[in-house]
């Protein structure tokens, strides 16, 4: 206890103002930097995911240069299910998936992360459950009479996906078109300054800015 005690001081102390929006004897057990997507609005968050024995958080607080918090939790109560997700032609981020009977938070973190943070999340729901909800032998699934209604617990599925899509939409291809429209464009301004021939620099520079448009067409569609 006192290890896992002092660990949690560790992430505390390290979060600029995180006690002061933790529940009381809540103890922080892993924090990482990663993009938390809420679905609430829309562009997701840069921040800290923090994993908690009672909540997973995402979290920020900045004061320069203006004052700004970022705050959104999900309970390890309720949650339903949390995926493992691989996209085809994202080679750094790996997605996360956590949902409840209310909503769904999206995690993108490179993949070492991701897999830790699905580690931490799923160890930290079976020990809270340990604690909160006495085991059946007979069934996972546990009903308990309150007023006069049956409610039932049912353990949160845990899976992995793999997410194919098409090349041209996805991440890496619009990455590559543009950063091909801008080399396009510089490499034409080059030739366009240094030999003045226009029908040699001015093709490229139509090219590049043609790519660069096309690319951020692709990611506010995808978007």
């Amino acid at each position: 206890m006192s290890d896992i005690t002092s660990q949690s001081e560790k992430i505390i102390a390290n979060i600029k103002g995180l006690r002061n929006h933790l529940q009381p004897d809540e103890q922080a057990i892993l924090s990482l930097p990663a993009i938390w997507d809420s679905g609430r609005n829309q562009h997701s968050e840069t921040c800290d995911v923090i994993v908690t024995d009672q909540r997973v958080l995402g979290y920020y607080y900045r004061n320069f240069p203006r004052e700004r918090l970022f705050l959104d939790s999900i309970p390890l109560a309720g949650i339903t299910s949390v995926t493992f997700r691989e996209k085809e032609f994202s080679p750094v981020f790996r997605e996360l998936l956590i949902a409840n009977a209310e909503r769904r938070v999206y995690i993108r973190a490179p993949k070492q992360k991701a897999q830790q943070l699905y580690a931490t999340i799923r160890s930290a729901i079976e020990s809270y459950t340990s604690h909160t909800v006495p085991p059946s032998p007979s069934s996972h699934k546990i009903e308990a009479e309150d007023a006069g209604q049956s409610q039932t617990l049912v353990p949160p599925v845990y899976q992995r996906q793999t997410l194919r899509q098409q090349f041209e939409n996805s991440p890496l291809a619009i990455s590559i078109l543009f950063t091909g429209g801008l080399f396009l464009e510089v490499l034409g301004a080059i030739v366009l300054a240094t030999t003045r021939s226009a029908p040699t620099g001015l093709p490229l520079i139509f090219a590049g800015l043609v790519a660069v448009t096309v690319a951020f067409l692709l990611r506010r569609q995808k978007n």
